[in-house]
């Protein structure tokens, strides 16, 4: 039976995953919404699969094997189970569920440690749908007698989307706040960590994936100007800062994310431990 991976929401995050899938020989379904990403799908030889269908015909006699969800909860439901749940509790040969969550569930630890035994205490409305969406989708794993792995992201840097592209664009800011630091990680250490999950033999459970050098935001742009070989921007005092609504919640919480469980339970060894190998790679290999 070849393995067959389906991908709700084939973004960012899940674009790393479905290459290192394709170049395994699994075959991949991903979702759309609008036209253009049905054919950008195409031309990455996933095949296009209408979000709203709610069922999936081109599977014929055979099902996914693995799911990957990778589309954000709304206001008080996770979409891809309000329209898929009939189907999906259908199939028969699901061997494994991994949902892409994020650390906002913690909610503030005013910058201390957290891993993933610290009770989620989410200050943020999207922390709190992110807790939200992660028991419907661990309900779902029990009633279906299939285990699921919960990956709480920090915040995802990788190829097109870094401290670079954002200093080159003039959306950086060098925001100074007391005791806040953010962890992160790289797009790449997303994906081994979901792959060496899926294709394991482990039970499942929640996963913390961040890196090792939990960081003030403002180092990281500084650093990155400084490879560049320009002047960061000036710094800000985050209390009189112009920034956006979105951009200010950001500094609402802060905590260092613990990343142990990877390590020792999926044998994960990150090829970018820091911000600093990741900004140096990119300089190496991303298009500014």
């Amino acid at each position: 039976m070849t393995t067959q991976l389906l991908v709700f929401g084939p973004g960012y995050s899940a674009q790393p995953i479905i290459a290192e899938a394709q170049q395994n020989g699994w075959r991949v379904f991903g979702t759309y919404r609008k036209e253009e990403k049905r054919l950008q799908l195409e031309t990455e030889d996933i095949v296009p699969i209408d979000f709203q269908a709610g069922e999936i015909a081109k599977f014929n006699k055979q099902a996914p094997t693995h799911l990957l969800i990778s589309i954000a909860p709304k206001e008080d439901y996770d979409p891809t189970l309000a329209v898929w749940l009939k189907w999906l509790s259908g199939l028969q040969n699901i061997q494994s569920i991994n949902y892409l969550s994020s650390t906002n569930v913690y909610g503030d630890h005013s910058g201390g440690w957290v891993e993933e035994s610290t009770p989620p205490t989410p200050s943020l409305a999207r922390g709190i749908r992110r807790q939200s969406a992660e028991k419907e989708w661990q309900s779902f794993a029990t009633e279906n007698s299939t285990r699921v792995f919960i990956y709480r992201l920090a915040g995802i840097y990788g190829p097109g989307r870094n401290a670079f592209r954002a200093l080159k664009a003039g959306r950086a800011k060098c925001i100074i706040k007391e005791n806040q630091v953010f962890s992160r990680i790289h797009v790449e250490d997303i994906k081994q960590t979901v792959w060496a999950a899926m294709t394991s033999n482990h039970s499942g459970g929640i996963f913390n994936l961040a890196d090792d050098n939990p960081t003030p935001p403002h180092e990281v742009i500084e650093a990155a100007a400084a490879m560049l070989g320009r002047p960061a921007p000036p710094r800000e005092a985050w209390e009189t800062a112009d920034l956006s609504e979105m951009a200010r919640s950001f500094y609402l919480e802060s905590k260092r994310v613990k990343n142990v469980k990877i390590k020792q339970e999926l044998g994960v060894n990150l090829k970018y431990p820091t911000y600093q190998e990741g900004l140096k790679a990119l300089l190496k290999t991303d298009i500014l």
